[in-house]
C-alpha cells in the first residue's frame, strides 16, 4: 500500500539477490515461494516510491507482510533529462535493459553490444564489431566504464570476422546509452557513449559454474563485513562446435580465448565505496580466405592473430564537506596485437593511462551542480612489415555542468566542456544544453543542443599531426511516456559534421601519395521510435524500435559526397519474451530488419561513388531459458539459436582489383547455436572481516 492505505498494483517484490520474487496485483497484493532459507531480506521497488527493504527469516513456513511504501514526490512529479538517452541506471529516469534483460535477449548471444543493437539509432552491421548510432562509425561511440574510457572495449578486429565485447554484463548494475546529445562530463565521441557502472559490495558468498558448448566459466563472490572480493576465469575454445556445425570461414586456428579478473570492492564510510578491478584477455585465432585476385581460385591469402589486453580500474566515491560528492578514477589498459597477413608481420601494441576527479553538489532538493576534470595518456608503437611508428598524447579536459529545476516540471541542463591535446596543439570549448518540460503525469518533451568534438584517428595524425579536431553539432527533439510498465518515446534528430579528414590523394610525381587535410563534412538526420510493453499479455514483455536515417558524408577517400557503408536507411527490431511459469521456463525471439546498405563497386563512374545497395537483412533468432535447481543450488539452462532459417544474408562485397570478380561477404556462418547451464553455489555471508 501507499502511504495513504491505497494499493499499489505492479511493484516488484523479490528476495534480494535471487530470481525469486513477483509483481503484486490489481489490489496490491501478492505471494510466492522460495527455496531459500535463513535470514534474507525482501525489497520491493515501484517507480515513484523509496525502495522498502525488510528483514525476514525463512523457515519452510507460510509468512505475511504487510508493506507501506513512501512515494518520492521528486521522482513521480517531477521531469528529467531524457533526450538522446537511454537510461537503465536509475529507476528515476528510464529503465530500458538489465543484465537479466541482455542475456535474455534472443540473437545478442549475452553481449552487452548485441543486446543495445536491439535499441533505436543503431545499425545491424554483421561483419565487423561496434556500434554505430545515427550515421556515425564505431570510432564515433566510446565505453566508459566507472567514469574512465575504454581503449579496447572489444575484441580484436578480423576481417570480416565481427567481435565480441570483452565484458560481461553480469559486471555491471546499470546502462546508461546516449544515442546523442550526451553530457558535458564526457567527451572525445562525435556519435554517442556508452556508460557503464559496475556491481557495488556483494552482499553474499556464492560460487558461479558455467558449462558452455564453446567452453566454460567459474567464479567466486566471497561477501565480507563491508567489503567483497570476486574471482573469474573462463576459457573458450570453438574448434569442437565450429567441426560440428559448418562455418563460411576456413579456419586454420579455431578461435581459442581465456580471461580472468578480480575485482575488490571496499565501503570505506557509511558514504565511501572503493572499487578495484583488473581484467586480463588472451585470444588466438588464424583463417585463410580466397585471393580474388586469382582468376583460378587457388591461391590463398592468411591473417593470424594473437591478442592480450589488460584493463585495471579504480574507483573512490565520498561525501566531503557533508555537502559535496567526491567521484575519483584511474585506470591503466594494455594491448597486444600480434598479427601476420601472409608473410607480412603486423604488431600494435597500445597503452592508456587516465584518470577523472568530478565533484558535485545538490541545490535545493532537485538542482545540482557538478564539475571536474580528466587526463589522459595514449601510447601507441604500430609496426607493419619494416615500417614502424610512434604515437603518444596528453590530453586533458575540464567541465562544469548544472541540472537546474526550474519548477518541478521544468529543468535545464546547461554545460561547457574544454579539451586540449598537445598533439593536435589546439584546444576546443564544447557547449551542451537540454530542456526538459513535462506535459503530462507520465509524458513529457525534450530538446537538446551540444557541440562534440574527436581527436582524428591516431592513423590519420601519423601522416599529418597538423590535423585539427574532427566535429559534430547534434540538435535532437524527443517525446516520451513512461509508465511502470509500459515506455514510448520518439525522437527527432540532425546532426552536423565539420573537420572530417579527408585523403585527398596527389600525383606520383611529387613523391606524395596523399595529403589529409580536415576539409570533409557531412550531416545525419532522421527519427527513432521505441515502444516497450510488459503490461498488455501476461508474463509477456516486447519492445519493438524503429529508425529512419538520411546521410552523407566527404571525408576520407570519398570522392563526392554519399551514403556510408554502415548506414542503412531504415532499421526494424521486435523483440519478444514470454515466461511459462510452470514450467519456469523463459522463451523469445528476435527479428531484426533493415533496408539494406551502400557497397563499393569499382565498376561505376565517380559521379556513383556508392551507389549500389545490398538486398535487405532479414535475422530471426529464438533463446529458451530454464529455471532449476540442482541439489539445491539455483541453475539456469540456455538454448539459443541465431539466423533460424539460415537466412543468407549479405553484407557487402568485395571485388578484384581489375573490378571483373567479386564475392559476397555474409556471416561467419549460416547460424549460432549456443547451449549453456550456468550453476550458482551457496549463498551465505562472512562477517569475519578477517581480509581488511
Amino acid at each position: 500500500m501507499d502511504e495513504q492505505g491505497k494499493p499499489v498494483p505492479g511493484a516488484n517484490v523479490f528476495i534480494k539477490d535471487t530470481y525469486d520474487g513477483v509483481t503484486t496485483d490489481a489490489n496490491g497484493k501478492f505471494s510466492f515461494s522460495s527455496d531459500e532459507t535463513g535470514d534474507k531480506i525482501l525489497s520491493v521497488s515501484f517507480l515513484g516510491f523509496e525502495n522498502y527493504e525488510q528483514k525476514i527469516k525463512l523457515e519452510g513456513k507460510e509468512i505475511t507482510v504487510k508493506i507501506s511504501l513512501k512515494e518520492k514526490t521528486s521522482e513521480l512529479n517531477t521531469v528529467t533529462i531524457s533526450a538522446g538517452a537511454f537510461e537503465a541506471s536509475d529507476e528515476k529516469k528510464m529503465v530500458i535493459l538489465r543484465p537479466l534483460d541482455i542475456v535474455t535477449t534472443a540473437g545478442a548471444n549475452g553481449d552487452v553490444y548485441g543486446a543495445l543493437q536491439t535499441l533505436p539509432g543503431t545499425q545491424q552491421i554483421g561483419e565487423k564489431e561496434g556500434l554505430y548510432v545515427r550515421g556515425g562509425d564505431a570510432s564515433e561511440t566510446k565505453t566508459i566504464i566507472d567514469g574512465v574510457a575504454v581503449d579496447n572495449p572489444y575484441f580484436s578486429s578480423v576481417p570480416d570476422v565481427p567481435q565480441r565485447g570483452r565484458f560481461s554484463p553480469f559486471l555491471f548494475k546499470g546502462t546508461s546509452f546516449s544515442t546523442g546529445g550526451y553530457s558535458a562530463q564526457y567527451g572525445q565521441a562525435l556519435s554517442s557513449a556508452l556508460i557503464l557502472e559496475t556491481q557495488d559490495v556483494v552482499d553474499q558468498t556464492s560460487t558461479n559454474i558455467g558449462i558452455m558448448s564453446v567452453g566454460g566459466t567459474v567464479g567466486r563472490n566471497i561477501a565480507f563485513k563491508k567489503s567483497s572480493i570476486g574471482f573469474y576465469g573462463g576459457y573458450n575454445n570453438l574448434e569442437p562446435y565450429m567441426q560440428l556445425f559448418k562455418q563460411n570461414r576456413d579456419w586454420t586456428h579455431f578461435p581459442e580465448s581465456a580471461s580472468g579478473s578480480v575485482s575488490y570492492k571496499q565501503k570505506t564510510s557509511q558514504t565511501g565505496l572503493l572499487k578495484a578491478f583488473v581484467n586480463y584477455g588472451y585470444s588466438n585465432l588464424a583463417l585463410q580466405f580466397d585471393n580474388i585476385d586469382d582468376p583460378t581460385g587457388e591461391t590463398k591469402n592468411t591473417f593470424a592473430l594473437r591478442n592480450n589486453n589488460w584493463f585495471t580500474d579504480i574507483s573512490y566515491k565520498e561525501i566531503i564537506a557533508k555537502k559535496w560528492n567526491l567521484f575519483s578514477a584511474f585506470s591503466f589498459s594494455d594491448n597486444k596485437d600480434d598479427s601476420h597477413y601472409d608473410t607480412i608481420p603486423i604488431q600494435r601494441h597500445n597503452d592508456l593511462y587516465q584518470g577523472r576527479v568530478t565533484l558535485s553538489r545538490g541545490i535545493g532538493p532537485l538542482s545540482i551542480i557538478r564539475f571536474g576534470g580528466e587526463a589522459q595518456r595514449p601510447d601507441v608503437n604500430e609496426t607493419y612489415s619494416v615500417y614502424s611508428s610512434i604515437y603518444k598524447e596528453d590530453f586533458g579536459a575540464a567541465f562544469a555542468e548544472s541540472d537546474i529545476y526550474l519548477t518541478s516540471k521544468l529543468v535545464t541542463r546547461a554545460g561547457m566542456r574544454y579539451e586540449y591535446s598537445d598533439i593536435v596543439g589546439k584546444y576546443n570549448l564544447a557547449p551542451r544544453l537540454s530542456l526538459a518540460y513535462k506535459t503530462g503525469k507520465y509524458s513529457q518533451t525534450s530538446v537538446a543542443y551540444g557541440d562534440f568534438y574527436q581527436t582524428p584517428d591516431r592513423t590519420f595524425l601519423f601522416k599529418n599531426p597538423d590535423l585539427d579536431y574532427e566535429k559534430a553539432t547534434h540538435y535532437i527533439l524527443n517525446y516520451q511516456v513512461v509508465t511502470e510498465k509500459r515506455t514510448f518515446r520518439i525522437e527527432g534528430y540532425y546532426k552536423k559534421y565539420d573537420n572530417l579528414v579527408k585523403i585527398t590523394p596527389v600525383a606520383p610525381s611529387t613523391g606524395i601519395d596523399s595529403i589529409f587535410n580536415n576539409n570533409g563534412d557531412g550531416y545525419a538526420q532522421g527519427f527513432d521510435i521505441f515502444w516497450r510493453d510488459k503490461k498488455t499479455l501476461p508474463y509477456g514483455d516486447y519492445w519493438i524500435s524503429y529508425s529512419y536515417l538520411d546521410t552523407k558524408r566527404n571525408y576520407h577517400d570519398f570522392p563526392i559526397s554519399a551514403t556510408p557503408t554502415f548506414a542503412a536507411t531504415h532499421t526494424l527490431s521486435i523483440v519478444y519474451k514470454y515466461f511459462f511459469a510452470k514450467l519456469n521456463t523463459q522463451a523469445g525471439f528476435t527479428y531484426a530488419y533493415n533496408s539494406g546498405r551502400p557497397y563499393y563497386n569499382p565498376n561505376r563512374p565517380q559521379s556513383e561513388y556508392l551507389s549500389d545497395y545490398t538486398a535487405p537483412y532479414n535475422n530471426f533468432s529464438f533463446n529458451g531459458t530454464y529455471l532449476t535447481s540442482i541439489k539445491k543450488s539455483f541453475t539456469v539452462i540456455v538454448f539459443s539459436v541465431t539466423n533460424v532459417f539460415g537466412i543468407n544474408n549479405v553484407f557487402s562485397y568485395r571485388y578484384s582489383s581489375d573490378g571483373t570478380r567479386r564475392e559476397a561477404v555474409g556471416p561467419t556462418a549460416p547460424r549460432f547455436v549456443f547451449v549453456a547451464m550456468f550453476i550458482n553455489i551457496g549463498s551465505q555471508k562472512d562477517d569475519s572481516d578477517k581480509y581488511n
